[in-house]
């Protein structure tokens, strides 16, 4: 298993040095590091870390709203880096979507945990996020299933069970998805023989 990619933005140079040097030393695999919350942004698209690890107070767009953005098209976990440990800022850092917080100046004993915590926090919404959209997909499914069942009991005078297998049956022996059959159904593209 591969080590996990980090993106570091933090405008402090030398904290983002000392942070990078720490991570590469406990085996992360630093991928790219800006001290602008603009060019973060940026370079989340382009390196696509597993983990963006972002200080609050940075110019171009502060760490707050790099990591909504970030959050919001699920590109990597956040982590949110700051000096500053106030009850609102912790707050607007966790409505952003950041998975983890840690108060500067930071000590390796509470980095690993907290990089391990968002890591693992962002798999867990992201298996959530993808459950749900496999449910969401069959339940369009179901609907466009019980749409083509009610027009074939409508037009050709089927029974519901008898629909719902010339569903089915015509989705494996043509190779095609019941949505795909549901579909042509619903376009007149597909009616039984008579």
């Amino acid at each position: 298993m591969s080590a996990p990619r980090i993106l570091v933005a933090e405008d402090e140079a030398i904290i983002r040095l000392d942070l990078v040097e720490t991570l590469r030393e406990e085996g992360y695999d630093v991928v790219a590091e800006t001290g602008r919350g603009d060019d973060a942004l940026r370079l989340v698209d382009e390196v696509q870390p597993d983990l963006a690890i972002l200080d609050v107070r940075m110019p171009g767009l502060d760490g707050i709203e790099v990591a909504r953005e970030i959050v919001a098209n699920r590109a990597a976990a956040v982590l949110i880096l700051t000096a500053f440990g106030q009850r609102e800022l912790v707050e607007r850092a966790a409505e952003a979507g950041a998975m983890a917080y840690l108060v500067k100046p930071w000590q390796r004993s509470d980095l690993v945990p907290a990089i391990e915590m968002a890591l693992a926090r962002h798999k867990e919404a992201m298996a959530l996020v993808e459950d749900n959209d496999t449910l969401t997909d069959q339940l369009e499914v179901r609907k466009l299933v019980d749409r083509a069942k009610g027009s074939l009991m409508d037009n050709f005078s089927m029974s519901e069970n008898d629909a719902f297998r010339f569903v089915q049956t015509s989705a494996m022996g043509s190779r095609r998805s019941m949505r795909e059959v549901a579909e042509a159904i619903l376009a007149g593209e597909l009616v039984p023989e008579s």
